[in-house]
């Protein structure tokens, strides 16, 4: 089908510009597809907020392709289709007694998006998303198959590959026995308090999230997600960072329908009903924001939010909401956390792209003494020469594609900017 001008991103603030959008229905004919094009780009489930998909050539869509989901439960992994979402995976590992280690806020993404991106939940001692893969399998640029596993030589440059690379076809993910979690909300944590003793405000809980729109002297909500049976710190149960429980199910922002979201007051679930911020059954805020993410070094983790909250006058009218976590460290190559613990410092704008964009340097330039590295799928300003200096393996994954896609198929505006250059 020939793209329609409505063909838009989640959030609404990109058409897409691509002459065709098709929809293969086997894998031979995605191989053919691929093969035959000049161009050509992989649409996921349009949850990036920048034209990372985006190609004024050929686009493809995995909607229709065969939806598998294969458990291994002696090898402990799960192999799944590109499209499939982190929430229709959750569902099916949960019924069969199992479970990934994190799960986004979103759980409406696509897997292989998610892991491209370097996407990322919540834990001091929890990698990204992408860590849990153990195999890829995707089509090159000439239509030929080709499977990674980990511990292959090129591996920790394919899994955060930003389809550059090739079409994702599966991943193979591990999988752990499946637990329960209880979600708590404080309200009201003295920031002070809170940066004074940061590491135990992130040993508090299995994920630990604190919302904020960086004015006041207070953080606004501190979500705990706690895995039954863990032994825990209960420092913030015990007022040491002031803020008490809500009493009601709350949301990120204030005063929005708090029922949309996972399930909170304590009540113990399923991972898969309470790891992501959100419930499948419901789509929150779309077309209603834009959203940017810079991960900064954990050893940097109170400078920077004491940079941030002096930019308060600058970001908070621009601002919904902002999210602070913690990732762990990993050895992917383009991943915001390779070689290094860190914090996501995540901003949900209101949908003012224009403003928002010219906001964004200023922001930047703040966060660049902390080595802040931006999530690929969110707006940033940063281009080639600064993004380079922040990955110490960009140059050899700029091989490894080099190497992969030859004549540079995958490639399109956003990947020349950001990776390539022109």
């Amino acid at each position: 089908m020939k793209l329609r001008e409505q063909e838009l991103n989640w959030a609404g603030n990109l058409a897409y510009r691509a002459k065709e959008l098709l929809y293969p229905t086997s894998l031979e004919q995605l191989r053919d597809l691929v093969c035959a094009a000049q161009s050509v780009k992989v649409l996921g489930s349009r949850h990036s907020f920048n034209d990372i998909a985006d190609t004024g050539e050929l686009m493809i869509s995995l909607a229709k392709m065969p939806a598998e989901i294969t458990i291994d439960p002696q090898a402990m992994s799960v192999r799944v289709s590109a499209g499939i979402t982190y929430g229709q995976l959750a569902d099916v590992l949960q019924e069969a007694g199992f479970a990934l280690h994190n799960l986004a806020s979103l759980p409406h993404i696509s897997v292989a998006g998610a892991v491209s991106t370097g996407t990322h939940g919540s834990g001091e001692t929890h990698g990204n998303l992408a860590t849990a893969v153990s195999a890829v399998e995707l089509v090159l640029s000439d239509g030929s198959l080709m499977t990674v596993q980990r511990g292959d030589e090129d591996f920790n440059g394919m899994v955060v590959g930003l389809g550059s690379l090739g079409v994702l076809t599966h991943l193979t993910l591990d999988i752990l026995p499946s637990f329960e979690v209880r979600q708590t909300v404080f309200e009201g944590l003295s920031w002070n308090k809170v940066l004074k003793d940061f590491s135990a405000i992130q040993a508090s809980a299995y994920s630990v999230s604190l919302f904020t729109d960086w004015s006041g002297d207070q953080v606004g909500q501190t979500w705990l997600k706690r895995r039954v049976g863990d032994a825990l710190v209960d420092d913030i149960d015990q007022g040491k960072f002031d803020g008490q429980p809500a009493i009601a199910a709350v949301h990120p922002l204030p005063g929005a329908d708090g029922t949309i979201c996972s399930v909170q007051l304590g009540e113990s679930g399923p991972w898969s009903d309470r790891l992501a911020h959100f419930r499948m059954d419901f789509m929150p805020s779309a077309g209603a924001e834009l959203q940017s993410e810079y991960l900064v070094p954990r050893e940097h983790a109170v400078a920077a939010i004491q940079a941030i909250r002096k930019l308060s006058p600058v970001i908070t009218p621009l601002l919904l909401i902002s999210e602070v976590r913690a990732i762990a460290a990993d050895e992917l190559w383009l991943s915001g956390n390779y070689d290094r613990d860190g914090i996501a410092l995540h901003f949900t704008w209101k949908p003012q792209q224009e403003a928002v964009e010219a906001i964004l340097p200023q922001l930047e330039k703040v966060l660049a003494p902390f080595a802040a590295r931006p999530h690929w799928g969110k707006l940033f300003a940063a281009q080639v020469p600064e993004l380079g200096g922040l990955y110490p393996k960009f140059n050899d994954f700029i091989a490894l594609a080099d190497r992969l896609d030859p004549a540079g198929k995958f490639r399109n505006d956003y990947l020349r900017r950001t990776v390539f250059g022109a």
